[in-house]
């Protein structure tokens, strides 16, 4: 996927760090979350965000699932079709960044996003727009790894790495500059021996959703049926 964690660094990060330092204790306004939901979803052949799922659209469960998790700030970086999303959330709760650019490296909207952090949070989960089935349950576990002192914990099922990733905020000015063409999966690799990985028991942390074949395959696992016929692409997604 967009991020190019899941597979490509996985052998690199066997190792798992030996202990925790420093726990942290829980107060208000520590954990931020980024959405990246700024690109044209070009192999979807229809806009990812606003695709059904169940009686949402995708970045609805997307957001709704962060939420869910106690996060203590939402920030969805948007560009192709912006103003549709940023409707999806009129009485929200909701950060929106704009990328001018949506065809711009995702270490752009990375940037744009953490740049909107507030003051006060000292973590931050990034997830593409790609993965609404992650449960809250999964996330609250990623933070309270964080809590217990690890820096950068991903999860994986069955040794497959997924999103969201989380990522202390110690790190802010190296996500404020990744590197274009290698972007999270080179700062992960950089941090290789800091990573946790955190098994847990959802296929969903992996499972992308590139394709519409995809989408629809993701929608009977969660839900037992194919979204409804309205949802069926179109042409509108140049």
């Amino acid at each position: 996927l967009v991020l190019g964690l899941c597979a490509s660094i996985e052998e690199e990060m066997k190792d798992q760090p030996s202990q925790t330092k420093n726990p942290r204790p829980k107060t208000k306004d520590q954990i931020a979350a980024i959405v990246l939901a700024a690109g044209r979803s070009r192999r979807m052949g229809e806009f990812k965000p606003l695709l059904a799922f169940g009686d949402k659209t995708v970045i609805e469960a997307c957001v709704n699932n962060l939420r869910a998790a106690e996060t203590d700030q939402v920030i969805v970086v948007v560009g192709h079709r912006g103003e549709d999303v940023r409707r999806q959330f009129a009485s929200a709760s909701v950060t929106f960044v704009t990328n001018p650019d949506s065809d711009s490296p995702m270490s752009a909207s990375i940037a744009l996003g953490i740049a909107a952090i507030g003051a006060t949070a000292k973590a931050v989960l990034i997830t593409p727009v790609d993965h609404p089935a992650v449960s809250p349950e999964i996330i609250r576990a990623l933070i309270e790894k964080w809590r217990d002192g690890y820096k950068l914990i991903q999860p994986e099922h069955e040794g497959k790495g997924g999103h969201p990733v989380m990522i202390d905020l110690s790190y802010r000015n190296e996500l404020l500059n990744l590197d274009s063409g290698s972007g999270l999966r080179g700062f992960f690799a950089r941090h290789r021996d800091a990573v946790l990985r955190l098994p847990v028991n959802s296929p969903f942390v992996a499972r992308d959703m590139d394709t519409w074949d995809d989408y629809l395959r993701l929608h009977q696992a969660v839900f037992g049926h194919k979204p409804s016929e309205n949802a069926a692409p179109d042409e509108s997604n140049g």
